[in-house]
């Protein structure tokens, strides 16, 4: 720990340490044996111990403390830092405070300088030092007023001092007056469609600049051309129920805020005049009667009660003397009296107010009574929040909560402290301080019991007899290592150790708990490195066991348990060692593929860095896996310890495949560690593998069953066509020719007929037959020639074209037309007969 002196102040630095054998203490001077180094007549040097006595200028040295027994050293330096320096404030100059009247108001002096400089602090023009009610310096400058006053505006001149020199700064302090609502929104009813005007008038310090907010159910006000907010007041227009809610108006300004709220009810509007009500109006002609010591009577006369009866009347007062400007509420009587009895405390300048209360709220309240001052007293109440504890090993601190005014009954506030030893001293020893919230009591033994009792005092006499506290002085490290500790291996991971603890009188201060220190010394094995990793668990309380998780298995161990209160750790206790037994290996360090041939592989592994264990070989394990990441069969190898690779001969070529390889001790196997590797593909059977690779595609098997499918519709659909026979191309000519030669004969007129088929029943203009036999062809060539050879035969779609092709006689005509003779009826008939 580094230490700053001022010239001819004391200072010392100690260096403690523990071990066994108990380390021998050596001191250095920026890098020389203290022996060694130039005298010095105010350095003293005692074991573990250098005092500095009235240090000169010139002193400042780096300071190393050597810790070693036979086992090793420790080094730790510190810095002693002479350093002489004439006060400077750091504060800014001229920085202006502004706070509202009656709040705490906190003038900063922050300084630096060496000797510490003490500060002091003046107003104005004075020339005496501000202390005392109402003023509190802190430690570290600051001046606090606890009840700010106008009064107590001005500027404030902050003076740092020491033996070197002074420095002075100045700041302003501004008490402003707090916001205040004097006319608060009060409820309303109104009807549909009707304006309504809720006030809000508002008293502010004038060097402040105040804004006003309205809010509508603690939101923001509608967006609505409605609501027309003024100064002092918020006006609705034509009201609809949406409006009804409470309305609250506040006034910030820049150090302080006020707000008053209101609720507005919306009803639909009636024929009839409706009943209003209203907040009561405020009590009127305060006056204070049958005045004592500490009570004094005050009656009142109602104001109007707008249709609602009043409940309560509230009186609230104000303490000019203490808390001037903030009502408090005091008491409260039933709305059918008019007068209330009130007890008063000592040294309070008195101004009451009362304020009615009916079903719709409270009415404003009433002008002020007569100020009316009670006497000082003796303190009725001691402070609260005693305690006591220590700092350092050798004091005692002793705080309580300081008391206000109002609770000081009296002028001349003061605090009694006392304190004695617990169960040894009969007499309280006793210290009388003002203006102070603590007090230091030193020289005490370390973490002693001690009682403690804070009593008020004022001009007028002295307050209750306090109540007593217990509290500790300070603590200081233990002095004794736990005893009788013991260790349990329960698992490769897992010990359990135990200890006796110490006694409470060696703790020398609260027993926080046990740590243990433990850590890995070196594996068993001789081909784990040597690793020191130093781990710590606390075990909180008096406890005598402890539980050393997520041990390396196979290792040696060392551990010590120390006791620590809430200064420290005490001493280590002896360092003990434990072994632990095998454990599953970790993962291979590596696994790597060496060489890929056609059909075998070469693996190569590194043993497990973690070997937790004897190793008693390795387990492989791979299978093919293709395409589609389907596995194939799985195939298992175990290996000696004692090999580091191996080539897998007899694989599929072209083939990816998939190893899984882990190690094993005599507690079984350890995690596995995978690796993935591809054969190389024979160029020969590229094609052939390729082809084979698609062809096991799902893709392709489903591609090839659709074209399969539609090739045998096709064929069914070809099938069926032919089985119906040729008649299908004979009729589709006859439709487009309609040759006259095939119509039928009417029998009436010798002309042919209607030809039509079953779908259609138009009839197709015929034309006579020559007297001569004969028929004309038509200017198309299509015939009956054109659908056979006249043999008789079958044509290619099976078709009884025979039938049609008749003996006949084919010759030219003049036109050079082919000309047939008519066939005969037995012919047309058989004709007809398949169409």
């Amino acid at each position: 720990m580094n230490l700053v002196l001022a010239p001819r102040e004391k200072g010392q630095l100690i260096c403690r340490a523990s071990g066994t054998p108990k380390p021998t203490i050596n001191w250095a001077m920026n890098g020389i044996p203290i022996e060694n180094s130039p005298e010095d007549p105010n350095r003293k040097v005692e074991g573990d111990t250098i005092i500095f006595e009235e240090v000169q200028t010139g002193s400042s040295a780096v300071y190393q403390c050597n810790a070693s027994n036979e086992y090793g050293y420790l080094l730790s330096n510190a810095f002693v830092n002479v350093l002489s320096e004439t006060p400077r404030v750091l504060t800014p100059a001229n920085k202006v405070y502004q706070v509202i009247r009656n709040n705490h108001a906190l003038l900063d002096c922050s300084s630096f300088g060496s000797p510490i400089p003490k500060i002091t602090w003046f107003k104005d023009s004075q020339s005496s030092t501000l202390e005392g009610d109402p003023y509190l310096l802190h430690e570290n400058g600051t001046l606090e007023i606890y009840v700010a006053q106008a009064l107590n505006s001005g500027k404030y001149i902050c003076v740092a001092r020491n033996t070197l020199g002074i420095a002075e700064n100045h700041v302003y302090l501004e008490v402003k007056e707090p916001t205040r609502i004097l006319k608060q929104p009060k409820y309303k009813v109104a009807q549909r469609n009707r304006n309504v005007v809720f006030e809000c008038k508002v008293k502010h310090d004038p060097t402040l600049i105040p804004i006003m907010i309205w809010l509508k159910d603690n939101g923001e006000l509608p967006d609505d051309e409605r609501f027309l907010v003024d100064s002092d007041s918020l006006t609705i227009t034509d009201v609809t129920e949406n409006d009804a809610g409470t309305y609250t108006c506040i006034m910030n300004t820049s150090l302080d805020h006020d707000s008053a709220s209101a609720e507005l009810t919306v009803v639909e509007a009636t024929p009839t005049p409706a009943v209003i009500y209203e907040q009561p109006d405020p009590p009127t002609d305060l006056e204070l009667t049958d005045m004592k010591p500490r009570s004094v009577q005050l009656t009142w006369i109602p104001g109007d009660e707008h249709n609602s009866p009043i409940h309560k009347f509230v009186i609230q007062y104000t303490d000019s003397l203490h808390d001037h400007g903030h009502w408090h509420n005091l008491t409260h009587v039933p709305g059918s009296k008019t007068t209330a009895h009130l007890q008063l405390s000592p040294y309070v300048h008195y101004t009451f107010r009362v304020l009615a209360l009916n079903a719709v709220g409270l009415s404003d309240p009433s002008n002020p009574s007569h100020m009316y001052k009670t006497n000082p007293a003796a303190p009725e109440e001691n402070p609260s929040g005693v305690k006591g504890f220590g700092t350092e090993h050798d004091n005692l601190m002793i705080l309580w909560k300081p008391m206000s005014g109002l609770q000081a009954n009296g002028p001349g506030l003061q605090y009694k402290v006392m304190w004695r030893q617990k169960d040894v001293d009969k007499n309280w020893t006793s210290v009388t301080v003002a203006n102070v919230s603590k007090f230091m009591v030193s020289g005490t033994p370390t973490f002693t019991p001690y009682e403690v009792k804070v009593q008020a005092i004022n001009n007028n006499g002295i307050g209750p007899d306090p109540a007593v506290v217990t509290g500790h002085s300070g603590e200081d490290l233990p002095v004794q290592a736990p005893d009788i500790v013991q260790v349990l291996v329960l698992n490769s991971t897992l010990a359990e150790v135990n200890w006796e603890p110490v006694p409470p009188k060696t703790v020398r201060g609260h027993l926080k708990g046990y740590k243990v220190y433990y850590w890995r010394e070196r594996s068993l094995h001789k081909h784990n490195p040597h690793r020191v990793e130093q781990q710590l668990l606390t075990f909180s309380g008096n406890k005598s066991h402890g539980m050393l998780p997520g041990l390396q298995p196979y290792s040696l161990y060392l551990f010590n348990v120390r006791v620590y209160n809430g200064k420290g750790e005490g001493p280590a206790s002896s360092n003990l060692q434990f072994e632990t037994p095998e454990g599953v290996p970790g993962r291979p360090s590596f696994l790597r593929i060496t060489n890929s041939n056609l059909d075998s592989l070469t693996l190569e592994w590194g043993p497990p860095n973690d070997r937790n264990g004897h190793l008693t070989g390795y387990t492989l394990k791979y299978q093919p896996v293709n395409n589609s990441n389907d596995l194939g069969p799985m195939e298992e190898l175990a290996l000696p310890a004692n090999k580091t690779s191996i080539t897998l001969p007899n694989l599929k070529y072209s083939t990816r495949y998939k190893f899984y390889f882990n190690a094993k001790t005599g507690q079984g196997a350890g995690p596995v560690i995978t690796e993935e590797a591809v054969t190389i593909m024979d160029e020969g059977k590229s094609g052939l593998s390729l082809t084979v690779d698609i062809a096991t595609q799902g893709w392709f098997i489903g591609l090839m069953c659709a074209i399969a499918l539609l090739i045998l519709i096709l064929l069914i659909i070809c099938f069926i066509k032919r089985n119906k026979g040729g008649k299908y191309p004979v009729k589709e000519k006859e439709d487009a020719h309609t040759d006259p030669e095939f119509q039928p004969m009417k029998e009436d007129d010798c002309t042919f007929g209607e030809y039509s088929d079953t779908e259609d029943h138009k009839p197709l203009k015929g034309s006579r037959t020559p007297s001569n036999g004969t028929v004309h062809r038509d200017s198309s060539d299509d015939s009956l020639v054109d659908y056979g050879g006249g043999d008789g035969q079958f044509n290619e779609d099976g078709s009884f074209i025979g039938q049609y092709s008749g003996k006949s006689s084919i010759r030219e005509t003049a036109g050079g037309h082919e000309r047939s003779e008519a066939p005969s009826p037995v012919n047309t008939t058989t004709m007809n007969s398949f169409v």
